[in-house]
């Protein structure tokens, strides 16, 4: 594997205390989780991706899940001390822990912190006390605003969820969410459009009172003209940022750049020195993964679908990508994928400035059929990457 990239470690937590009628991540209800196995288990994962990939030092890590808060400050930090142990962490790495406010408070904040946690990732969705009802969340605006304020007082960075097209909500309600997270001082949020997704409550029955279309998209309207006033830059389709606030472990899955994964259910992403591209996967079932004794084989991305893989993740930047970043990151010329780059262009999907190509605000919009374009097909061949002059 290639050592000179940076590289991120994702750790899925995969339990939750109840289950949010529009979630289809892998989450699992426990009332009593085997956490201390769970995370030796983590703990020798690390050591057989040590074992395997040598020395690599790590740039990022994001502990998601499922409701990592709920996991004691102890098994946090024994985490990352085996992260350091293996890999190594930078000296200005990114740690990120998702919390619930139901299980975040003063304490465990500050005991996140002392852990190595240098970034907290707040699910709220919304301050609206009906709005939280709707969507089964197990926390109220007061708990949303007092694990905010619990997570400034330990003096980590601080990321905000925010979620709009609620059922019964107006564009003053959606505003009206984005202008209380801003009034806490938050300096970085992600906004999501509600997904109705196959498999969840929400995807057999949608709820009552679901905006049309239309108002949606007004909603939406109102939440990014919102954003912008309030001085929060957009750069990823759902991510906002004050004074240059990004969340760098996002960002390097959005370049398509390398990552481990650890924990049940959790993708990783790898290239080797010669430009291959191989993609893990855990099983799903934390006691299947608990049960796991060796690291599951990796899988090769075949050639083809390389340039598809790529623009699904980097053309949710506002900022696109260059040439020489495809080139980088695929091994292939930027002319295996200049029909559907003219073709983008030509929609007004997408703009070219010399040799780099960025999303439009619709490009953004229909980013599903814009990453469609670039879909493989037996007629279409990848073009390998050979120095040019």
């Amino acid at each position: 594997m290639e050592a000179d990239r940076e590289l991120g470690l994702y750790v899925h937590f995969p339990w939750c205390v109840s289950r949010c009628p529009y979630c289809d991540f892998n989450a699992h209800v426990a009332a009593a989780p085997p956490q201390e196995e769970y995370f030796a288990a983590l703990r020798a994962e690390l050591r057989m991706w040590r074992a395997q990939l040598g020395p690599r030092r790590l740039a990022t890590v994001f502990i998601g899940g499922g409701t990592p808060s709920l996991a004691p400050p102890a098994l946090i930090g024994g985490l990352l001390e085996q992260a350091d142990e293996s890999f190594g962490l930078e000296t200005d790495a990114e740690v990120t822990l998702e919390a619930n406010p139901e299980s975040l408070d003063a304490a465990k904040a500050a005991g996140y912190a002392a852990a190595g946690v240098t970034r907290l990732s707040i699910g709220v969705q919304s301050f609206n006390e009906s709005m939280l009802t709707s969507l089964g969340r197990a926390h109220d605006g007061r708990a949303a605003r007092a694990a905010i304020a619990a997570a400034q007082r330990s003096g980590v960075r601080l990321n905000v969820d925010l979620m709009y097209a609620l059922p019964g909500q107006r564009p003053a309600d959606a505003v009206a969410d984005v202008e209380h997270a801003a009034g806490c001082g938050v300096d970085h949020l992600s906004c999501y459009h509600l997904m109705l997704e196959p498999g969840t409550p929400f995807g057999r029955q949608a709820p009552a009172g679901l905006p049309d279309a239309d108002t949606a998209a007004d909603i939406e309207d109102a939440v990014q003209a919102r954003l912008a006033g309030l001085g929060y830059q957009r750069y990823e389709v759902s991510a906002y940022g004050k004074g240059g606030e990004r969340c760098r472990h996002n960002v390097n899955y959005w370049e398509f750049g390398d990552y481990l994964g650890v924990g049940a259910g959790a993708h990783g992403k790898l290239t080797d020195a010669d430009g291959s591209v191989w993609r893990s996967v855990n099983p799903s079932a934390p006691h299947r993964y608990l049960a796991q004794r060796r690291l599951a084989p990796p899988r090769r991305v075949p050639a083809a679908d390389l340039a598809f893989e790529f623009m699904l993740n980097a053309l949710r930047l506002t900022a696109g990508f260059s040439r020489a970043g495809f080139e980088r990151r695929t091994g292939l010329a930027l002319m295996a994928v200049a029909p559907q780059l003219a073709t983008a262009c030509e929609r007004g999907w997408l703009e070219r400035a010399a040799d780099h190509y960025r999303p439009t605000r619709r490009g953004l919009d229909l980013l599903q059929d814009l990453c469609a374009l670039f879909l493989p097909s037996p007629a279409r061949r990848a073009v390998p990457l050979h120095p040019v002059a």
